[in-house]
């Protein structure tokens, strides 16, 4: 795990597949999302210097943002949260529906298992459920966007007193040329491409994926160009 300095109050954790973020409220934290299994162990001992970390707030349940999220709460007592529709799945209790790949995307998601680690999850014993609306007490008010479409409980948390959208997998930067684009692996790309169009919406400076370079510099602007470039209604 490499971690980089984003903000003074903003992390990047970064893993073989996919990237976390922890956000510092005085000695508070707030860790968006918690990488692969086996992750935990790192991800408190990276956290330890800054303060005590509060929550878990999981975007969606894939195992490269919610497998290690178990093991933070075991190590740190956070508290772990997720959309209603996403709790389940990551609590062990339903199976979580399989992306609809498009052909291009097979390649991709088979380099992407091969990276992970074994073992899938480190689950956690409660999951706290949130919905579409709610105001999460970290970052002046985190708002919780739900943005179905890669999994049909995904969520963004946006911090508007400081400009910050963190996407989850409803948006990406483009490996090849870090442009901003949609998500990958979706469930159903006609509500992920409309979930892409409303976070276009927010007001933000700061936009965090979890796939990609995060956008540090007028990101709504790179959103709305993503927009325009693909067609993407909100």
């Amino acid at each position: 795990m490499d971690v980089f300095e984003l903000l003074p109050r903003l992390h990047l954790l970064r893993f073989p597949v996919g990237q976390a973020y922890l956000w510092r409220d005085g000695d508070e934290l707030t860790l968006i999302d918690a990488g692969p299994a086996g992750s935990g162990a790192r991800i408190a001992a990276a956290a330890r210097a800054a303060g005590r970390v509060r929550r878990v707030v999981l975007t969606h349940f894939h195992e490269d943002h919610a497998g290690g999220a178990g093991e933070v709460a075991a190590l740190t007592g956070a508290e772990v949260v997720a959309h209603a529709l996403e709790a389940p799945v990551v609590r062990g209790e339903v199976p979580g529906p399989p992306p609809v790949f498009e052909d291009w995307e097979r390649p991709l998601h088979a380099d992407a298992v091969r990276r992970l680690p074994r073992g899938g999850f480190d689950r956690p014993a409660k999951v706290a459920e949130v919905a579409d609306g709610d105001v999460l007490d970290f970052g002046g008010g985190a708002r919780v966007v739900h943005v179905p479409g890669h999994t049909d409980g995904s969520i963004a948390l946006h911090l508007p007193g400081h400009g910050v959208l963190f996407t989850g997998d409803a948006v990406a930067a483009s490996p090849v040329d870090g442009r901003v684009m949609l998500g990958v692996f979706n469930v159903d790309r006609e509500r992920a491409v409309g979930s892409f169009g409303r976070l276009a919406g927010f007001d933000a400076e700061v936009a965090c994926f979890g796939h990609g370079e995060p956008v540090t510099h007028r990101a709504a602007e790179a959103l709305r160009e993503a927009v325009r470039r693909h067609g993407v209604v909100g």
